[in-house]
């Protein structure tokens, strides 16, 4: 960490990976925005098809308390850019510049094949997991690149080891995930020199709402049967995810750029 009370802003914060890695990035000392839809959410930018549940404004408020004292909660959609740019407009307002930026927010659905997938499923997935990477990353960063030089900046966005394989009734899903990872590719040469890094960490079958979700969709009884597809034989803890990030947001090398960071157990070998 480059400045004495770094700022952190995480989106997807209220839950999961999100929540985990915002209390992580506190633990650390940072000042940590936590994002996350509102209370009233989806509301109009469209509900998400299928069995899964968005966030509530309670759960972003605990996520924050969660922080001890060092969270602040913000409601916003990420799929609306206005929002995001008024959050970061308060957080720079009170806390200055922006070190790390943890684009965590993500949804699942589908649970049938792509030709027979619906316009609000395609949309809902892209909007969400693909779209929503980029509003907060075109929302933060120049707040990053305003920070003087030498900087140490981390941008950090949450995709899936569906950025690396096509899942099965999980097209659009799939294609957005897959699109984090040219994201953050692109991203990361626009930024050479700059002292500002772009990865992704790349999750397998995680114990969160969005696993439930998932088994859903595949008619399994429980999350639990995901945990073959591990070689470490069960399922990954979402405070594993978020202690990779908190990694790459502290101590990872900057040398670290561009990159993929599998946290799958073992999926992809």
């Amino acid at each position: 960490m480059a400045r004495e009370n770094p700022v952190a802003v995480v989106t997807g914060a209220a839950r999961g990976i999100g929540a985990a890695s915002a209390a992580r990035l506190a633990a650390r000392g940072f000042t940590v925005a936590l994002i996350d839809l509102p209370l009233e959410s989806p509301g109009r930018l469209g509900e998400i098809p299928g069995p899964y549940r968005p966030a509530h404004g309670q759960d972003l408020d605990e996520a924050a308390a969660a922080c001890g004292g060092r969270g602040h909660a913000h409601a916003a959609d990420v799929r609306d850019p206005q929002a995001l740019a008024k959050v970061i407009e308060t957080v720079v307002a009170h806390h200055g510049s922006i070190d790390v930026v943890v684009a965590a927010a993500g949804a699942v659905a589908g649970g049938a094949p792509l030709w027979q997938t619906d316009d609000d499923t395609w949309r809902s997935m892209i909007d969400i997991n693909l779209t929503g990477v980029f509003n907060i990353a075109r929302a933060a960063l120049p707040s990053m690149l305003d920070a003087p030089a030498p900087r140490n900046g981390r941008f950090v966005a949450v995709a899936s080891a569906a950025a690396h394989h096509g899942l099965p009734q999980l097209a659009a899903y799939s294609a957005a995930k897959h699109g984090v990872a040219g994201l953050v590719k692109a991203l990361s040469a626009e930024l050479t020199n700059s002292g500002v890094t772009a990865n992704a960490v790349c999750p397998g079958s995680t114990a969160t709402g969005m696993l439930d979700t998932s088994a859903a969709l595949y008619g399994m009884e429980n999350r639990e049967e995901f945990a073959v597809q591990a070689r470490i034989g069960r399922l990954i803890n979402p405070d594993e995810i978020a202690a990779t990030i908190e990694w790459l947001c502290v101590d990872a090398p900057a040398a670290l750029t561009g990159s993929l960071i599998d946290v799958d157990g073992g999926f992809r070998a």
